[in-house]
């Protein structure tokens, strides 16, 4: 069975490093449109580095099974980061998107 305490730290290792590399950036149009993509492959490689550097964190044997939950942590990050933005919309910013 999946230990559940790994999927949190990936999640939060990834939205880290999505969010130090927007600011980084700037924010530019190019980059926010693949956030997603880029936090699924993050998440990934963070499944395999925890499968191999730390065994047994991930709860699993399966190669291939760390990578789909660090894929799904990584996703899980832009997720978070969509909470937390709709969550700080003003009402000015509400009744703008509605009106276009």
């Amino acid at each position: 069975m999946t230990d559940f305490t790994t999927i949190p730290a990936l999640v939060a290792i990834v939205y880290t490093i999505i969010d130090v590399t927007k600011t980084a950036l700037g924010g530019t149009g190019k980059f926010t449109r693949f956030i997603p993509l880029i936090a699924c492959l993050l998440g990934g490689i963070c499944g395999v580095v925890a499968f191999y550097l730390v065994p047994g964190t991930m709860g699993t044997e399966n190669l291939l099974v760390a990578i789909v939950i660090g894929a799904a942590s990584g996703l899980s990050a832009t997720g978070t980061n969509q909470v937390a933005k709709q969550l700080t919309k003003t009402t000015k910013e509400v009744t703008d998107n509605e009106s276009a």
